[in-house]
């Protein structure tokens, strides 16, 4: 641990770097799942090939993609981010097709009955009703995304996987830790966040 005690600066940044990278790649990914999520529970003959897709996207090797998004991005952290938004198309669009039709039909009549218009009944009564499903994906794909993530130090997006690589290129155990235990906890810590905001969610909610 010699290392990492002396290397407390460098990796604390490091780490603020890749939860910048998990971030925007979540934040990237919400946008696009959002809309899929939603179109996916609203036509199942639309969410069908829209599941296929976001599968096909899923088993693919990350750093297969990640050599694709970086021959036609260039290396930098735009390539990182586009591949942990695809990534986390799976888990997302999934999750909120999921959250949606978990609502029930009575408390939608309801909405419906109160005179409220089919947006208002999307935000004021679907979602709020389905956000401990959504957090429960958020949190999946943050835990993932965190994890590939780390690909990031090998095309110069910066973040734990510096560390890591590093470590692996001179054989020195201690700087490739200095890089993976960080990313344990981030991980650890983030979920444990999460479980506790899906906790209190479904205590709002029920």
């Amino acid at each position: 641990m010699t290392y990492i005690m002396g290397h407390l600066g460098e990796i604390g940044d490091l780490t603020l770097q890749h939860m910048g990278l998990v971030a925007a790649g979540l934040f990237l990914a919400m946008v696009i799942a959002l809309p899929l999520g939603v179109l996916a529970a609203r036509n199942s003959h639309i969410g069908a090939p829209i599941f296929a897709l976001t599968g096909v996207l899923y088993v693919i090797p990350s750093l297969a993609l990640l050599a694709v998004a970086v021959r036609y991005i260039g290396l930098g952290w735009a390539p990182v981010i586009l591949v942990l938004a695809a990534y986390a198309q799976f888990i997302l669009v999934r999750n909120i097709a999921t959250a949606l039709t978990s609502v029930s039909p009575a408390q939608i009549d309801a909405a419906r009955g109160l005179g409220m218009t089919a947006r208002q009944q999307f935000f004021r009564v679907e979602i709020p009703l389905a956000t401990p499903v959504l957090i429960s994906g958020l949190r999946l794909a943050t835990v993932a995304l965190i994890a590939i993530a780390t690909l990031g130090g090998y095309v110069g997006a910066g973040g734990l996987g510096d560390e890591i690589f590093l470590g692996l290129q001179r054989k020195y155990i201690e700087q490739t830790l200095a890089g993976s235990i960080p990313a344990a906890l981030l991980a650890i810590i983030l979920d444990a966040l999460l479980r506790l905001a899906e906790r209190s969610s479904r205590a709002r909610v029920g």
